[in-house]
């Protein structure tokens, strides 16, 4: 009899071979600077709670107030009965504070660029991808049977072209607006002037832009002053907004349509009321939190200054996004085993995260720490480069 499980014991022994197997640890604290880490104190520079909202007492009580108001579960898809009064609030004040005529909530960031995308592109039509754009719009674009056109990383000549040269009846650009892995941001307007010069559709992934970039943290959009029937926007609200959800934003007929044919809407259920309840409350503490993104860009000015890699390198970031390329999957892994062991968290990026490219730390400085912390994390990394250096020499 064959040994099926004989099948992913050779395979997870490939991957351990590769320094690519992944695995878990558990959290028993709120999301914040210092966490107990599988038992163990730790300082983390890993989160994308850029703002520090997760634990924020405020959210922490308007998630209690919604639980009491509306229980726990929505019970169906929207489409059914799970539409609140909660989803409805959160979605008309995400479309007012982003600046479009309409938003539509998701579940999940990945579920919302699973369901716009192939909503907007189908068999006959063409999406045109960023080669680093986030795996949720790379599925997507595959999910939606269109013909994909991958165009090298912020190359506005190879997109420009492949526009030109597509004879699709509908058109589709994605693109992240902060790439997650790199930390540099898109250049939106000029990809928005191609989307209007060859009529095509622009979608752009704000998960690392909204609450942070532009006036009161209204995103990547407001950020450069785009303004287009021509653009959607997808925003998720577990990164800066510190809950949990995602949306997509845009005009009135795209969202509608959105709404008619996404299928990981139609067919999932509602997110908790009590979540979009508190995200009313986290979207206040946003418009109102230029101290927060004061403080999140002053512990970046920090890292930046006071490290300067000899042997590795600090990508070139002004974003809350600070990759740290080491090398190989091994050494990577080695120094963030490293710096774990002295009860600082960051940990190692590799394949297939990075599909191709090199492995890395990828430096959060949020929940923003304090000075004394960020100071901390330098100075191993700066003695764990010098000895890495002197081994190789």
């Amino acid at each position: 009899m064959t040994d099926f499980s004989a099948e992913f014991s050779n395979e997870l022994a490939a991957l351990d071979a590769q320094a690519l197997r992944r695995r878990r640890r558990v959290v028993d604290s709120p999301c914040a600077p210092e966490l107990i880490v599988d038992g163990r104190p730790m300082l983390a520079f890993c989160s994308n709670d850029y703002l520090g909202l997760a634990n924020d007492p405020a959210l922490a009580a308007a998630a209690q107030e919604g639980a009491r108001l509306y229980g726990l579960g929505a019970g169906a898809s929207p489409l059914v009965c799970g539409h609140q009064t909660p989803h409805a609030a959160l979605e008309k004040r995400l479309a007012e504070f982003t600046g479009f005529a309409r938003a539509l909530l998701f579940s999940t960031g990945y579920l919302a660029n699973l369901g716009a995308v192939p909503a907007l592109a189908g068999r006959g039509d063409a999406i045109f991808s960023d080669r680093l754009n986030h795996a949720s719009l790379i599925d997507a674009a595959r999910l939606a049977r269109a013909e994909l056109n991958v165009y090298p990383h912020c190359d506005l000549s190879a997109l420009a072209a492949a526009l030109a040269a597509s004879r699709a009846k509908r058109k589709l650009i994605v693109t992240d607006a902060v790439f997650s892995m790199d930390g540099d941001l898109a250049p939106l307007p000029e990809i928005l002037e191609l989307a209007e010069r060859h009529q095509a559709w622009l979608l752009v992934d704000d998960a690392h832009g909204f609450g942070l970039l532009g006036p009161q943290g209204r995103g990547a959009a407001a950020h450069f002053g785009l303004k287009s029937p021509r653009l959607l926007v997808m925003g998720t609200l577990g990164k800066a907004a510190g809950g949990a959800g995602a949306f997509v934003a845009g005009g009135e007929e795209a969202v509608e349509w959105i709404l008619q044919k996404a299928r990981s809407y139609i067919f999932s259920t509602a997110e908790p009321a009590l979540i979009a309840y508190a995200m009313l409350t986290a979207l206040d503490l946003i418009e109102r939190g230029d101290d927060r993104r004061s403080n999140l860009a002053a512990r970046i000015a920090q890292l930046r200054a006071s490290y300067a890699p000899k042997r590795w390198k600090l990508l070139p970031s002004q974003t809350a996004i600070q990759p740290l390329l080491i090398g190989g999957n091994a050494e990577t892994m080695a120094v963030a085993g490293k710096l774990h062991a002295r009860g600082l968290w960051g940990p190692g990026i590799r394949p297939p995260t990075l599909p191709a490219r090199p492995a890395r730390p990828r430096i959060t400085p949020s929940p923003p720490p304090r000075q004394a912390q960020l100071a901390q994390l330098v100075a191993a990394l700066q003695q764990l480069e010098s000895d890495s250096m002197e081994e190789t020499a």
